[in-house]
């Protein structure tokens, strides 16, 4: 069933809006005034979402994991455009142009978002400059996130950028389970199958699933279902062939140190 936007009784607060990265430093005046044009959605895993209400409202991901996609009406074969988590915003570019964006929007779990009308965000970016200032670097963050996307695509082979997709991820999906003691080393990716990293990789589902094995085979990973359990971070980061701290930096912070340091979540 085709469905738009699911509202919550529930207002959106303060404390919701600044879990968004644009917004999250504004002074607590401005965004006392922002959250009352705010509404609060849920949209549950596998829901048809209908692109046209990207033309009337703006996102804010608060819970759960969204996957952007195209896909090829003649051969089926589908690719994914961004990959969100709870922070990201969506969609920028019709935020920019105002044209319609053909795309499929997937719910992977069930999320939480923010709603706001794209004229009033717009109106915010244009008459707030202390707004403008944080939704520029975020606006660069996902520019530089796209140009990664397309020389991975066409400079390196698949292990490289599957193992790219992998690391640059697993600080974004915050969770981990396993004894504390072994906290440092195992980094749990939960959600991502064979054919969800397939299309991010710009693969097939068998050629994803052959080198999953073969990292499992090495002990670098453990693979559980729709689960992949990271165990050996430095071989995986000696296969995504990292050559300037850049592409690197968000996962910097989940190295040990000596073996003491626990991983840090920098979102």
């Amino acid at each position: 069933m085709n469905k738009d936007v699911n509202q919550l009784p529930q207002k959106a607060s303060p404390v919701l809006v600044k879990q968004a990265n644009i917004f999250a430093d504004l002074p607590e005046k401005l965004i006392e005034d922002f959250q009352q044009e705010f509404q609060l959605n849920e949209w549950n895993k596998g829901e048809y979402i209908n692109s046209d209400i990207l033309t009337k409202r703006f996102f804010v991901m608060i819970e759960g994991q969204l996957e952007i996609k195209q896909a090829n009406p003649e051969t089926g074969r589908e690719a994914t455009l961004d990959m969100l988590y709870a922070g990201d915003c969506f969609d920028l570019m019709v935020l920019l142009d105002d044209q319609p964006h053909d795309v499929i929007i997937s719910p992977l779990t069930q999320v939480k978002l923010l709603s706001v009308k794209l004229s009033t965000m717009r109106h915010w970016l244009w008459t707030y400059p202390e707004f403008n200032q944080q939704f520029m670097p975020y606006l660069a963050q996902k520019m530089r996130e796209k140009e990664h996307q397309a020389s991975n695509l066409i400079l390196h082979d698949v292990p490289t950028r599957l193992s790219r997709i992998i690391l640059e991820h697993i600080n974004k999906i915050k969770f981990y389970a396993g004894a504390k003691e072994e906290e440092h080393k195992h980094h749990l990716v939960n959600g991502l199958n064979d054919e969800t990293l397939a299309r991010m990789t710009g693969s097939v589902r068998q050629v994803i699933n052959k080198q999953l094995q073969l990292w499992k085979k090495q002990d670098t990973i453990d693979k559980k279902r729709n689960q992949l359990i990271i165990k050996d971070l430095e071989a995986l980061e000696k296969e995504a062939k990292y050559t300037h701290n850049l592409a690197n930096t968000a996962i910097s912070n989940l190295k040990p140190n000596n073996g003491s340091n626990k991983p840090t979540n920098t979102g």
